[in-house]
C-alpha cells in the first residue's frame, strides 16, 4: 500500500503535531476540568452532606431544647395561675392542679438539665436553688387562704411569693432565647437549601453523564435536607404522641378562621373534649395502654369531620375540634353528638377492649367570644360543667361561669353574710307515718339579704360549692342547727335535726373533727344529728367520701342518703356504707298517684330498704292521698308541703304546739299541716332544697 506523499512545505514528522497537541491539550484540560469538577462536586457533596446533617441535627436539638424550656415556661405559668385561682377558689382540686403544675415544672427542669449543656445545667441549678423558698412561702400563703386570713395572704404574696416572678421571667426569657436559637438553625437550613438550588444548575451544565450523576446526588441530598427541615417544622407544630396539631398550630388555624369570620360574617365552632375516667385506664393497665388509646382517638374523631375541620390535642386526655364556618350552635352540638357517638365503640388496645366516654364543651365565635383565648376558656368551663353534672355535652352558659362579675359580686356578698349573721335556718318537720309524731326536722339554710330579701339556697349554694366558702357555710349551718337542737332539748322535747352536706364537705378530712367539736360545744348527743348526703356527692370521690362518712358514723351520728333513686348508686353499694336512712327522691313521691310506675318504684325502694335495715323517708309529700299510699307501702317517715313548708324555728315551735293542742290522726285531714307556713312563692324552692 502506497504511503501518502509528504507535504513538501512541512518538515518531515511535524505535519500532524499541531492538531495532536491541541487535542491532547484539550483532552488534558478537559480531564483536568473533569477531575477538578469531580473533586469540586465531591467536596461540595461532602460539605453539603456534613453541613446539612450538622445543621439539621442542631435544628432538631435546638427545637427539642426549645420544647423543654417551653414546657418549663408553661408549667411556671400554670403554677402562677393555679396560685391565683386558689386564692379565689381554695378547693382541693385547685391545690392538686397547683401541685401537678409544680411537679411538671421540676420535671421539665430535670429534662433541661439532662439534655442541656453546662449553661443549661447552671441555669437549672440556680432556679432549683430559689424554688424551695417559693414553695415554702406558697404553703404558708395557702394555709392563710384556708384560714381566711387576707392580710397574711397579701403580706406573703407581696413579700415572699412575688420574688418568684423573677424565676418565671428567667424561665420565659430562656424559653424565648432557645426558641430564637431553633428558628436561627431552621433559617440556616433554609439558606443551605437556597445555596444548593443556586449551585446545582451551574454544575449540571458540565458533562451530561457527570451532570446526571451530580444531579442525582444533589437531589438526594436536597430531599434529605427538605425532609429534615420539614420534620423539624412539623415537630414544632404537632403533638409528639398522637401526631395531631398541637396548641400552637391550633391557635394559628383558629386565628385564620376568626379572621375569615370577620370578613364574610361566618361563625366558627370550638369543641373541647375530655375523656372521662381516663385516669382509671392509666391506673389499671398502665400508661402504655393510655398512650396507645390516645393515638386512636384522633383518627376516630377525624372520621366524622369535614376535611376543613381540625382535631388537635391540647394535653393529657384533652382534645379540641375546630369547626370553621360551622353555621350555628345547633350545628356545632350536632357535630359534638356525632363525635361522642364515634367514641362509643370500644378501642382495641393490645388485646383489650377499652370503653371511653367523653365530656364536650361547645362554644361558637361571636356568641361566646371573639378571640381564641376567650373561646378556649369558655369551652373549658362548658366542658367542666358537662363533666361535673354528667351531661356529656354542654354549651357555654355565663350562668355556670364562676368567674362572671355577677357571681363574683354574689360571692363577696356571701362572705359578708357569714360575718353579719344574714344566713338563717328554716326547719321542715318530719313525721312518723304510723303514729303522726314529729320525729325530726330538716334544717334548710336561707339568706336574709339586706337588699334582695329572702334568698333561697339554689342561688348561692352552687357559688359556695365552687369556692372555699362551702366549708364555713356548712359549719355555720351545723352550729346554728345544733344550737337549736340544744334549745329544744332544754325545753324538754329533744328533736333530731338533719343537715345537708355537699360533695366538697365529703372531701374535707377535717369535717369529722369539726362536727365532734360542735357537738361537744353545744352539749348535743350525736344521735340527735343526722347528716344528709346526695348520691352524686358520694360518687365524686367514693373512697374519700366513705372514709369521712365512717368517721362521722363512728361518732354516733346518723347518715342519710338524700334524693335516693335519682342517681347512680344501688342498694348493693349502700350496704358497704355506714348509712341509717334513705330519703326517697321527691320526683317519684310527688307523681306516684298519677304514675303507677313511680308508685312501684317507691314501693320497691321501701321494701328493699327495709330488708337492708334502713329507715325510709319520703320527700315531696304534697297530698293526703300520697300519705295514705305511703302508709300502705309501710314507709316510715313523711316530709313535704302537705305537712308543713320549711319555717323559722319560732314558727316551727308554734306549729308543734298547735299539733299538741289539736291532736288528730295523721291521715284524716291535710289542712292541719298547712298552718303557719310561708307564702306560696316559696313552695317550689323549698321543695327543691
Amino acid at each position: 500500500m502506497a504511503k501518502p506523499a509528504p507535504d513538501p512545505e512541512a518538515p518531515a514528522g511535524l505535519q500532524l503535531r499541531p492538531s495532536g497537541e491541541r487535542s491532547a491539550r484539550r483532552s488534558r484540560i478537559a480531564s483536568g476540568v473533569l477531575v477538578l469538577l469531580l473533586l469540586a462536586l465531591s467536596v461540595f457533596a461532602v460539605w453539603s452532606s456534613q453541613a446539612t446533617s450538622s445543621a439539621a441535627s442542631r435544628a432538631v436539638a435546638a427545637n427539642a431544647m426549645s420544647d423543654r424550656y417551653t414546657e418549663a415556661a408553661s408549667a411556671v405559668a400554670a403554677e402562677e395561675l393555679m396560685e391565683r385561682k386558689y386564692r379565689l377558689e381554695p378547693r382541693p382540686e385547685i391545690r392538686g392542679l397547683y401541685d401537678a403544675s409544680d411537679a411538671d415544672f421540676v420535671a421539665a427542669l430535670g429534662r433541661i438539665r439532662h439534655q442541656g449543656d453546662a449553661g443549661d445545667r447552671a441555669f437549672v441549678d440556680r432556679v432549683l436553688a430559689e424554688h424551695p423558698g417559693y414553695l415554702a412561702a406558697i404553703d404558708r400563703m395557702f394555709a392563710a387562704v384556708d384560714r381566711g386570713d387576707t392580710a397574711a395572704v397579701l403580706l406573703i404574696d407581696s413579700g415572699e411569693v412575688d420574688p418568684f416572678v423573677g424565676i418565671e421571667k428567667a424561665v420565659t426569657e430562656a424559653a424565648r432565647h432557645k426558641n430564637d436559637i431553633a428558628l436561627t438553625e431552621l433559617a440556616y437550613l433554609q439558606r443551605l437549601e437556597t445555596l444548593n438550588r443556586q449551585l446545582t444548575p451551574v454544575l449540571f451544565l458540565i458533562g451530561l453523564a457527570l451532570a446526571a450523576l451530580l444531579v442525582s446526588i444533589s437531589r438526594g441530598h436536597r430531599r434529605v435536607l427538605e425532609d429534615e427541615g420539614a420534620r423539624a417544622v412539623r415537630d414544632s407544630l404537632h403533638d409528639a404522641l398522637t401526631g395531631l396539631p398541637n396548641r400552637t398550630l391550633l391557635a394559628d388555624r383558629l386565628g385564620q378562621a376568626l379572621r375569615a369570620d370577620a370578613r364574610v360574617g361566618t361563625a366558627t365552632g370550638l369543641l373541647l373534649l375530655d375523656l372521662d375516667r381516663f385516669k382509671d385506664i392509666n391506673d389499671t393497665f398502665g400508661h402504655p395502654y393510655g398512650d396507645a388509646l390516645l393515638t386512636q382517638v384522633g383518627p376516630r374523631l377525624a372520621g366524622v369531620l369535614r376535611d376543613v375541620d381540625t382535631v388537635a390535642r391540647l394535653a393529657g386526655d384533652e382534645f379540641v375540634v375546630l369547626l370553621p364556618e360551622v353555621g350555628s350552635i345547633a350545628d356545632a352540638t350536632g357535630v359534638a353528638a356525632k363525635l361522642r357517638a364515634a367514641l362509643e365503640t370500644p378501642f382495641h388496645v393490645q388485646g383489650i377492649d377499652l370503653d371511653v366516654e367523653v365530656s364536650v364543651g361547645v362554644v361558637l365565635s361571636g356568641e361566646h367570644g371573639q378571640d381564641a383565648t376567650t373561646l378556649l376558656k369558655h369551652a373549658d368551663i362548658a366542658m367542666y360543667a358537662a363533666k361535673t353534672q354528667n351531661l356529656g355535652m354542654c354549651v357555654y352558659d355565663p350562668a355556670v361561669d364562676g368567674h362572671s362579675p355577677a357571681k363574683l359580686a354574689l360571692l363577696g356578698d356571701l362572705r359578708r353574710a357569714l360575718d353579719r349573721g344574714e344566713l338563717i335556718l328554716h326547719y321542715q318537720p318530719q313525721l312518723s307515718i304510723s303514729t303522726g309524731d314529729i320525729v325530726g326536722a330538716e334544717a334548710l339554710v336561707r339568706w336574709q339579704h339586706p337588699e334582695h330579701g329572702l334568698v333561697f339556697p339554689d342561688e348561692f349554694i352552687p357559688v359556695a360549692e365552687h369556692t372555699g366558702l362551702i366549708g364555713p357555710l356548712t359549719r355555720h349551718v351545723l352550729d346554728t342547727a345544733l344550737a337549736q337542737a340544744r334549745t329544744w332539748s332544754d325545753a324538754g322535747r329533744p328533736l333530731p335535726v338533719s343537715v345537708n352536706l355537699s360533695a366538697r364537705n365529703l372531701l374535707d378530712q377535717d369535717l369529722p373533727g369539726q362536727v365532734a367539736a360542735l357537738l361537744s360545744a353545744h352539749g348535743v348527743p350525736p344521735e340527735l344529728l343526722t347528716l344528709e348526703v346526695t348520691e352524686s356527692a358520694l360518687m365524686t370521690e367514693p373512697a374519700r367520701a366513705q372514709k369521712v362518712l365512717e368517721q362521722l358514723s363512728a361518732l354516733g351520728i346518723r347518715i342519710s342518703i338524700d334524693d335516693f333513686g335519682a342517681g347512680y348508686t344501688s342498694l348493693g353499694q349502700l350496704k358497704n356504707l355506714p348509712v341509717n336512712e334513705l330519703k326517697i327522691d321527691r320526683s317519684f313521691v310527688m307523681t306516684m298517684i298519677q304514675d303507677p310506675n313511680n308508685a312501684l318504684i317507691v314501693q320497691s325502694l321501701i321494701n328493699l330498704g327495709h330488708d337492708l335495715g334502713f329507715t325510709l323517708v319520703a320527700e315531696g309529700v304534697e297530698t293526703e292521698q300520697i300519705i295514705t299510699t305511703l302508709a300502705g307501702f309501710g314507709c316510715d317517715v313523711a316530709q313535704g308541703y302537705h305537712l308543713s313548708r320549711p319555717i323559722t324555728a319560732a314558727a316551727f315551735d308554734t306549729w308543734c304546739t298547735g299539733r299538741s293542742m289539736t291532736p288528730m290522726p295523721l291521715l284524716t285531714s291535710g289542712s292541719h299541716f298547712l298552718a303557719n307556713g310561708p307564702a306560696s312563692g316559696e313552695v317550689l324552692t323549698s321543695l327543691a332544697t
